[in-house]
């Protein structure tokens, strides 16, 4: 998977904005991976999850995929079941037929 498969049409405008924000990041490795998580999570987070995954989001691409791939140490403020489940996403880097 490479691209938004979930349609946003059902969601409510804050999950709609989270979910594209996380297809369009900057590098295609976080697309992917906080890309499919949220397609896969979006509908069912509640306020509380959807604010700490926006606090996930706000960090730079480059800090969050060495804190994914164990480069560097996760930062404590992170070391939450949120990051967690962002983290064991495993992207399919299958290209587009």
């Amino acid at each position: 998977m490479t691209g938004l498969v979930l349609s946003s049409a059902d969601l409510d405008p804050r999950r709609r904005r989270i979910l594209y924000r996380c297809w369009h990041r900057g590098i295609r490795e976080m697309d992917l991976i906080l890309g499919q998580f949220a397609e896969a999570e979006i509908a069912t987070l509640s306020e509380v999850e959807l604010d700490e995954l926006e606090l996930i989001m706000a960090e730079e691409d480059n800090d969050l995929i060495k804190w994914i791939n164990g480069a560097e140490p996760v930062p404590e403020r992170h070391q939450t079941p949120m990051f967690t489940r962002v983290a064991a996403i495993r992207p399919d880097f299958s290209p587009v037929k």
